[in-house]
């Protein structure tokens, strides 16, 4: 049974690990598979064809705990204990849940100290307490009638006409003053965006996130690394030039760690930026991935497609960054960026951190003058394709598996080409990658050596 420390309005966790508001999901996942021998039994939950409707769910089923994620920003924004029988809690190192401990009114009295008096559900019929960063729930089936407040501040909680003994059903960790302040309109949200891009009239410029939103990333889960605020991705006159990088990074005063704060600044990278160049702008990546097997080149129209290659492609790998730059083997340059959704369902899914991207798109109308529009993380490739057109081609099926005997549970996505752009698409129609590549290539429409690899 798991032992942790509540911190309102910050954390759960205990001196080995810690999941704290406005972590990355990707973090909690690292905890979740490092100590995989004490923490097992953990559900992904998520919405298949609305991935933006519903929070993104780890579900740690052994020990009754669920970290709910912001869908559009994947930070973590509640922590819910919903079985407070599987797990000892304790607050400023004091228990008030274990084995010997019941969760009861008088205990949350005792360890918390008074608050306002608490809302009470009727349909649900729970009655519910509310701390700044902090709420508990009581069951409160035995009650005939709504209950009735009498405060008495001098004497705390006690005064609250409770029933004697009711006990903690669940508890919540969030930030601010209140549950409901946390919880997105996600919906009303998702729809009027639907409803706005099916009708292509215009998409929202620079709609990144909800207004509800997870807590800012603490500086405490920066860890060194340095994350991509947003991507705008840089146009010419034919099509994408480059990338500009909002980037964020939590640095210390000198010699003073407590100084620590975070630090915000841009870069830009280019198609034809050397090794050295973007080594320089970016710093290390996190992986160097040569293509050593190109599975594509059947389809080359070279007749030396048959041809081992003597040298490789290579990626640079940003995961925190969303982002894959990939190098040709001759030159050294830059000629293909590759940004990642990082949508749950894919394959690729909590690889790469999701890349917050706008895509400016040229509208060609009937008349001379043409139209820009943007495309961003959360557009619908339907809706892309009512302001672009729909691609002359048909689109390449591209699967992938871990190996040849093994099979992609989460199915095939499709590649369109449009304006030296390769969209792949999941079934649910959302965006899974962009892929960009630069104006030396020959031609403008996909081809299948351009795909994600």
């Amino acid at each position: 049974m798991l032992d942790l420390e509540v911190v309102p309005e910050r954390s759960l966790g205990n001196e080995q690990w810690e999941f704290t508001l406005g972590m990355p999901l990707a973090q909690a996942v690292a905890i979740l598979q490092k100590h995989c021998r004490i923490i097992k039994n953990v559900q992904v939950l998520y919405s298949e064809q609305s991935p933006l409707s519903h929070d993104l769910i780890l579900n740690l089923t052994q020990d009754g705990i669920k970290l709910l994620f912001d869908a559009f920003n994947q930070r973590l924004k509640v922590i819910e204990v919903y079985d407070l029988t599987k797990v000892k809690l304790k607050y400023c190192g004091v228990h008030f849940n274990s084995q010997a401990i019941a969760p009861t009114i008088e205990q949350i009295d005792q360890s918390f100290g008074a608050t306002h008096p608490g809302v009470y559900n009727s349909a649900e019929q729970l009655f519910h307490l509310n701390f700044r960063g902090l709420s508990f729930s009581f069951q409160l089936d035995s009650w005939t009638e709504t209950p009735k407040y009498e405060p008495n501040f001098a004497h705390g909680l006690a005064s609250l006409q409770i029933p004697h003994g009711a006990t903690v059903k669940r508890m919540y960790i969030y930030n601010g003053n209140s549950l409901q302040d946390t919880k997105p309109q996600h919906r009303k949200d998702v729809e009027l965006l639907e409803r706005i891009q099916r009708r292509a009239t215009k998409m929202i410029r620079g709609w990144s996130t909800s207004p509800m939103r997870a807590p800012l990333m603490p500086l405490s889960c920066f860890l060194g690394n340095v994350y991509a605020e947003n991507v705008d991705v840089l146009r010419d006159g034919t099509g994408p030039s480059g990338l500009r990088l909002r980037l964020l990074t939590a640095g210390c005063g000198p010699g003073v760690l407590a100084d620590a704060k975070m630090r915000v600044f841009e870069r830009c990278v280019y198609f034809g930026d050397s090794c050295q160049d973007v080594l320089s702008t970016l710093g290390s990546p996190h992986k160097v991935f040569y293509k050593s097997e190109d599975k594509m080149k059947i389809h080359s129209p070279s007749p030396h497609k048959q041809v081992p290659s003597k040298c490789n492609d290579y990626f640079f790998n940003y995961f925190t960054l969303g982002v894959d730059i990939l190098f040709d083997a001759n030159t050294h340059k830059v000629k293909k960026f590759v940004l990642h959704t990082n949508y749950p369902g894919h394959y690729n899914f909590n690889i790469y951190h999701r890349c917050e991207f706008k895509i400016p798109l040229v509208i060609k109308r009937d008349s001379a003058d043409s139209q820009t529009e943007t495309c961003t993380t959360y557009s619908k490739w339907d809706s892309i394709q009512d302001l672009l057109g729909h691609p002359v081609e048909k689109p390449v099926v591209l699967h992938r598996s871990s190996s040849p005997n093994n099979t992609n549970p989460f199915g095939s996505t499709f590649c369109f080409g449009l304006q030296r752009m390769i969209f792949e698409v999941m079934q649910n129609n959302h965006i899974a990658s962009v892929t960009l590549y630069g104006p030396t290539r020959p031609s403008s429409q996909l081809r299948t050596s351009d795909l994600p690899q």
